[in-house]
């Protein structure tokens, strides 16, 4: 039997199992079921996991199948791009995929010999091999992994359609894998496709307004009473700033606000976003996904901590403005493995009410996240969406044209960033910033235009 036999005979099997079986576990469907109420179910179920966690009423699933499919044309259409959504979710007995296409019909493909005690053991043994620059990556786990959930639909619809964003819907035990940095042998995930987790389909927005040449709220601190200091975050602030003004552009300038140490108080923030309105705002600080509620996630400011479950009192969208598009946090670690932290990661977009937001899964180096931010700004300013700012800068990070020298950070555009004597030293200590615990911790959640 050829490889394309399997595939399809695998697929016609998947397809006849996703008619018969939902996508809840352990509830049976009626025979007549179809596959646009299993894709129904599967949005209302995450939409439920979200809704427990957060204590809260969520937007209604109201996409079905075709619904979601004109979207993403929609979506492709306003932004120049080929997007579709993956749904990966581990079962106890099998991983089931499901995948829709712009103006495309679901396609289901279920694999019996992936459980899900097997998937998530490989996914922490990647994800482990790559959070730590002293390691080095477990490039088989990373093809494993690209073989369960990309490959099957990679040759014969991927690249078939030309897709080139690839949204995630991912279920327990997966929303904190690294994937920009699946690999099929040949090239990263990231080196093909622009991607974004998603909390479910129902629960992104799917307007499109460009961030080029908006406002920015830049907020952080470089020290902490009963936490590491962060001595490069001044450095970020101004750096992002001055990478966003760098690209000419027949709108305005970049409108900016800039708020450090002692300033930057959860009262400020408050009255800020009560007063004006911003396309981005970016938080230089400590913030933990942990274990537990979202009561215990936090994002550090110099006022104390807030926590998850108090994010959505700030009035990050008004009723006579647009939601702010971006929020980025620059210095985040989530508790691996751990299903509540990785709901709180997952849905912090949702949470503060931002269309979209970009996080780390692991603590990175101070100046590398620097480094890091320094670039992403820059593709903010060039590029038609957020995702592909994302990618643009990891792919830079991979090939090395983000590097540290005698004279400092160079940037991929040559421009070259002089350092404190405390950063250069710190900056010796990277051999390059190619690994991938550098740039695939990375994350854009939600949407990613």
């Amino acid at each position: 039997m050829t490889q394309q036999q399997q595939f399809w005979g695998k697929f016609v099997l998947g397809l006849g199992l996703a008619i018969a079986t939902t996508c809840i576990p352990n509830l049976a469907l009626s025979q007549s079921a179809t596959i646009n109420d299993s894709v129904l179910r599967m949005e209302r179920n995450l939409e439920a996991e979200f809704e427990t966690h957060f204590g809260r009423d969520l937007a209604e699933v109201t996409q079905d199948t075709d619904g979601i499919a004109q979207t993403l044309a929609r979506m492709g259409a306003e932004t120049n791009t080929s997007p579709a959504v993956l749904w990966v979710i581990p079962r106890e007995t099998h991983l089931h995929l499901v995948l829709i296409t712009p103006n495309g019909k679901p396609v289901v493909f279920d694999q019996f010999d992936v459980p899900k005690e097997k998937l998530t053991a490989i996914a922490n043994q990647f994800t482990q091999s790559i959070s730590n620059p002293r390691r080095t990556p477990n490039i088989k786990a990373a093809q494993q992994l690209h073989k369960w959930i990309i490959e099957p639909f990679e040759a014969d619809l991927l690249r078939g359609v030309g897709v080139d964003t690839l949204l995630f819907c991912l279920g327990d035990g997966l929303r904190s894998l690294p994937l920009a940095a699946l690999h099929d042998g040949e090239q990263f995930l990231i080196e093909k496709y622009s991607l974004s987790k998603i909390p479910a389909f129902n629960l992104i927005s799917t307007e499109y307004e460009t961030i080029q040449q908006g406002g920015l709220l830049a907020m952080g601190a470089s020290e902490f009473l009963n936490q590491n200091p962060l001595p490069a975050v001044p450095a970020e602030l101004q750096l992002i700033l001055q990478q966003l003004r760098s690209v000419k552009s027949p709108r305005e300038e970049w409108s900016a606000l800039s708020l450090l140490n002692q300033d930057f108080t959860q009262t400020n923030l408050e009255a800020i976003l009560q007063s004006r309105s911003f396309d981005i705002v970016h938080l230089a600080t400590h913030a933990d996904f942990q274990a537990g509620t979202p009561a215990e996630s936090y994002i550090q400011f110099s006022d104390g901590k807030l926590h998850l479950q108090d994010l959505n009192r700030f009035a990050w969208q008004k009723a006579a403005a647009p939601a702010v598009e971006l929020l980025v946090l620059s210095a985040c670690r989530t508790a691996f493995g751990d299903s509540e932290a990785e709901l709180g990661f997952a849905g912090v977009a949702l949470q503060a009410g931002v269309k979209s937001a970009i996080a780390s899964l692991w603590y990175i180096s101070d100046v590398g996240t620097l480094a890091f931010m320094g670039d992403l700004y820059r593709e903010l300013s060039l590029n038609t969406t957020k995702a592909e700012a994302l990618r643009q800068t990891q792919i830079k990070m991979l090939r090395n044209e983000i590097s540290f020298n005698d004279a400092g950070l160079k940037l991929s555009s040559g421009q070259t960033i002089p350092l404190s004597d405390g950063l250069q030293q710190q900056s010796r200590f990277i051999s390059s910033l190619a690994h991938p615990y550098y740039w695939a911790g990375f994350s854009m959640i939600s949407s990613p235009w």
